[in-house]
């Protein structure tokens, strides 16, 4: 039987508070907001057992995706300009394309992937895929691999 560690994507509202608590101590720590374990677990109302307990097993989906490359999917309007757009939202997101790949467009939609490396993002993930969504033209953004 492996050790391998398990990971799961969980929406935040489903987990028990201390695990919450504990992802906003260590972003107190991480901004230099708190400059010291006691001073973060008594701003987030935790015992700093319980952030030590956790602190390595709780990791935001945003941090997690820091660095590395993610591909993304985007079911997209056939119109021109789009992909040009979408371009732009990556870029003022300071990702960097890898690859970009189209099917044909049927029925007015293309699906496009795109590969971006996310190490110097200026927002969090879930707010590129939130910009990525509200673009005029996507029908649907998410992230397919990372």
């Amino acid at each position: 039987m492996s050790n391998k560690p398990q990971y799961y994507i969980v929406e935040a509202s489903a987990l028990p508070e201390v695990f919450l608590k504990v992802a906003e101590t260590k972003r107190l720590l991480s901004t230099g907001e708190a400059t010291t374990v006691n001073e973060a677990t008594r701003m987030t109302d935790i015992s700093r057992s319980a952030f030590y307990k956790y602190r390595d097993a709780v990791i935001p989906f945003q941090n997690m995706m820091m660095g590395r490359i993610i591909t993304f999917q985007l079911l997209l309007h056939d119109e021109p300009g789009l992909l040009s757009e979408i371009l732009q939202v990556y870029a003022e997101a300071n990702a960097n394309i890898i690859t970009i790949n189209s099917i044909v467009p049927t029925n007015g939609t293309a699906v496009v992937t795109i590969s971006a490396e996310t190490m110097d993002l200026n927002l969090p993930l879930e707010d590129l895929l939130q910009k990525l969504n509200s673009t005029r033209g996507v029908v649907k953004a998410e992230v397919l691999a990372g």
